[in-house]
């Protein structure tokens, strides 16, 4: 049993101090999952990685957090769902302000037509994400581990229990899947 998994245990069990041993045993792997997610942003964008890394933690093990983890893999999972919702969120609320957000209206006759921002591509993947995870829950947590998270083949098979071969595999099926789903919405 992994050290992390020891402290998660710990943490079910009440101790209070568990969080705390925690974080310096994940924090490095924490960050390089949301600098390589990161990586991916437009430029100009405003979140930083330790901010997310921040963000995900605290919604994963902050005082209303009554999240239970079974392993290490349960953890990081978990991790990647928790910055994949806080990235949905700020393109949301990116989206909402761009699209009115309380401003007044204004003459588009003038205005030309701009492309597709990173923030609609993210909300396109997450519409099609959520109905991917209807029909196949793997496929869409090995997408949200490659995709969200920025892990590699390797670690994305390492963390669902599967060969990398498998996760290969399904990553094409699920970008086919996706693919398709995206561009016939947009039509």
């Amino acid at each position: 049993m992994s050290a992390v998994t020891v402290i998660l245990h710990r943490a079910q069990q009440g101790d209070p101090h568990a969080a705390a041993e925690l974080l310096p045993l994940v924090y490095d792997e924490l960050r390089r999952v949301a600098a390589a997610r990161m990586a991916n942003a437009a430029p100009g964008h405003t979140l930083q990685p330790t901010a997310l890394v921040h963000d995900a933690w605290l919604r994963l093990v902050g005082q209303d957090s009554e999240a239970q983890f079974q392993n290490r893999t349960h953890f990081f999972a978990a991790a990647a769902e928790a910055m994949r919702h806080i990235l949905i969120d700020r393109a949301r609320r990116k989206q909402a302000l761009r699209h009115g957000g309380g401003q007044q209206p204004l003459d588009i006759d003038n205005l030309q037509i701009a492309v597709p921002a990173p923030d609609e591509e993210l909300l396109a993947v997450d519409e099609a994400l959520d109905r991917l995870a209807r029909l196949d829950p793997a496929k869409a947590e090995l997408v949200k581990l490659r995709y969200f998270v920025g892990m590699t083949f390797a670690e994305a098979a390492a963390a669902l229990g599967i060969s990398e071969p498998a996760a290969k595999r399904r990553w094409a099926l699920a970008r086919a899947w996706l693919f398709h789903a995206i561009t016939s919405e947009r039509r």
